[in-house]
């Protein structure tokens, strides 16, 4: 992948300053370290950094339309995209590169903004249309790459992640209190929310028009399963696992196109062992490097799947790489993983995530296959069995039918119901938290005001959909391919790709009956099917179960002075957006010897005061 920027100024006399985007550019260098550019055209500036990763040679971009009047820049992977450049040629288009990018240009001379829906792949670009004074921008079906913006009095300014959008001096550092609220209430930001009031993010499946300084964004692309009374006609079990398999194959097929090294990651559980499991059966060959974290050190042997690991890469001979699970200059480690997510933390795992991808850069690894996404489209988590044993319960609601001031209760977006509390008792907790002087003002940035979600989207839906498309939305997009993804991996300039997130795949996976998810209790029934030809029957039939990181009882037990000053009652009060009182409160009862949270039920609210204090400190956002 890539990193994008620019700017464009409202008044077409005002050129777009170079310095400015130059400085945009060099803020994520990270995700582009092999080739930059800068290019100005009057009052549009569009910068670039590069991750050479096909057509090595000729992929530098802006590119460009035959007459130069269409410029683009892109993030991102097309992965169709020798189909389309076939059908392209078939037009009379003529290429100059290689690159997957490039059919972009064409698709959007021929079809205006349509061709969105033609494109299967992970991307973030922005295109500029001279003859027209346009801005065309979009994102992904399922927001795998980022997209920031900020809509100024004078300009628009955007970026691939926030800290470039922060560098244009016009650019408040401003905290978004919606922002901080959503991070107590979900499992992160829901875009257009961030923590930045100017800066909004651009909305998967969604593109925005800027035109006449008018700013229009709108949806391409949604997760819309079918109403509850679609009929699924009399197509076999078999049928079903026999396409899965197809576009899955097809999937990983795709995402293993690179003219660099490609490796996976690997958990030892059901959803990384079958892309391991694919991409063997796919090339015979190649080697492949598989990353894994183990727990060898720790008491808790329960957790640790370094037999699995080594099970599957055993199987399908990949050159296995284990990373130990150690808490070694954890302050570091934890700056690094706020600045490149550029959000607080409700949880301290994805120390594990950059260590996956700094051992990847070290093995001159620039791609790697995750699974991410099959737990959210084929009921991987317990709150799925929980619907099947409800739904036949005298009184069972699914969440189309509970009252509009219940459904909230409901759509958390975590499937173990761990969100599903009860609102006013939350709201009173979190106002608790907050200072006087913002509690002055929390019925405006109140984040429960408004549906997390557009109901209409489970209206008349089967209660695994209800609850699939509930998660795909509120804990996938957001948090999961984002700060446990794409900022994770190009944080070490490694590009991430996820085969369970495909579009065509996801196309099919919505016809699939619910009855063939979770049957007789057991999740992930039809993807279990189809991973018998991939992954060890160990692995397939293994208990699932999450690792918890250390949280703030842990780290407050170890009395670090970094620890205690960003905790303390001074810079709480000075600072001004919890209450100190209320927060030293929360010190005493989480140091008590035997005091324990139980994640994900409990939530760890020091560990969000904790990091938003280091984000306030990285960003150097102001006090209230």
């Amino acid at each position: 992948m890539c990193g994008i920027s620019g700017i464009y100024n409202f008044d077409r006399e005002s050129v777009a300053r170079e310095d400015i985007i130059v400085a945009m550019t060099n803020k994520i260098q990270h995700r582009g370290p092999d080739d930059s550019s800068c290019y100005i055209d009057g009052h549009v500036g569009l910068g670039f950094v590069r991750l050479s990763i096909i057509d090595l040679s000729h992929g530098m971009q802006p590119f460009f339309s035959p007459d130069k009047s269409i410029v683009l820049t892109c993030n991102g992977e097309i992965y169709n995209y020798k189909e389309l450049r076939h059908k392209m040629e078939d037009k009379g288009y003529n290429f100059n590169t290689n690159c997957d990018i490039e059919v972009l240009v064409y698709l959007y001379m021929e079809y205006g903004v349509d061709f969105l829906n033609m494109i299967n792949g992970q991307f973030a670009f922005c295109l500029y249309d001279k003859k027209k004074d346009i801005l065309f921008m979009a994102r992904d079906h399922f927001g795998i790459c980022p997209l920031f913006y900020a809509k100024l009095d004078h300009a628009l300014v955007y970026g691939s992640e926030i800290k470039a959008v922060l560098e244009h001096p016009d650019v408040s550092r401003r905290i978004d209190y919606k922002g901080l609220d959503q991070i107590f209430t979900f499992p992160a930001n829901i875009a257009p929310i961030t923590f930045f009031d100017d800066v909004k993010s651009l909305e998967p499946g969604h593109y925005a028009i800027l035109h006449n300084n008018k700013l229009e964004i709108k949806e391409y692309w949604n997760l819309d399963y079918p109403t509850s009374d679609y009929d699924y006609g009399q197509k076999s079990e078999e049928y079903y696992v026999e396409n899965l398999n197809d576009l899955l194959l097809k999937s990983v097929n795709y995402r293993l196109n690179a003219d660099v090294p490609v490796g996976f990651y690997l958990s030892g559980g059901l959803d990384s062992s079958m892309i391991g499991g694919m991409m063997r059966h796919l090339d015979k060959d190649k080697e492949f490097n598989s990353f894994s974290i183990c727990f060898s050190n720790t008491e808790n042997k329960d957790i640790n799947e370094q037999r699995f690991q080594r099970l599957l890469s055993e199987q399908i001979k990949s050159k296995h790489n284990e990373i130990e699970f150690e808490w070694n200059d954890f302050e570091s480690k934890l700056r690094d993983v706020i600045y490149y997510s550029e959000s607080p933390l409700k949880e301290t795992y994805n120390i594990c995530s950059i260590a996956l991808s700094e051992r990847a850069k070290r093995e001159k690894i620039k791609v790697v296959l995750s699974g991410e996404g099959a737990d959210e489209l084929f009921g991987g988590y317990a709150g799925y069995k929980f619907d099947g044993r409800r739904e036949g319960n005298i009184g069972y609601k699914d969440l189309e039918h509970l009252r509009e001031d219940e459904i909230r209760k409901q759509l958390w977006g975590n499937p173990d119901f761990i969100y599903e509390k009860n609102e006013n008792v939350f709201r009173e907790t979190k106002q608790a938290i907050y200072s006087p002087l913002l509690n002055e003002s929390y019925k405006d940035f109140d984040c429960l005001k408004e549906p997390a979600i557009d109901h209409g989207r489970i209206k008349n839906r089967h209660h695994f959909h209800q609850r699939s498309y509930v998660d795909f939305k509120l804990r996938l997009g957001g948090h999961l391919i984002a700060d446990h993804g794409d900022r994770m991996t190009l944080a070490n300039n490694v590009e991430g790709r996820y085969p369970f997130l495909d579009v065509d795949l996801i196309n099919f996976v919505k016809t699939v009956p619910p009855s063939l998810m979770v049957k007789n209790m057991e999740e992930k029934y039809i993807l279990k099917k189809v991973a018998q030809k991939y992954v060890p029957s160990q692995i397939i039939n293994r208990e699932k179960f999450g690792f918890v990181a250390p949280g703030s009882p842990h780290l407050l037990k170890t009395n670090s002075e970094w620890i205690n000053d960003l905790l303390s009652y001074d810079r709480i009060k000075r600072q001004g957006y919890f209450d100190p009182d209320t927060i030293e409160r929360l010190k005493k009862m989480y140091s008590r010897d035997g005091f324990i949270l139980n994640p994900p039920y409990d939530l760890d609210l020091l560990i969000i005061v904790l990091t938003f204090n280091m984000f306030l400190d990285i960003f150097d956002v102001p006090n209230v």
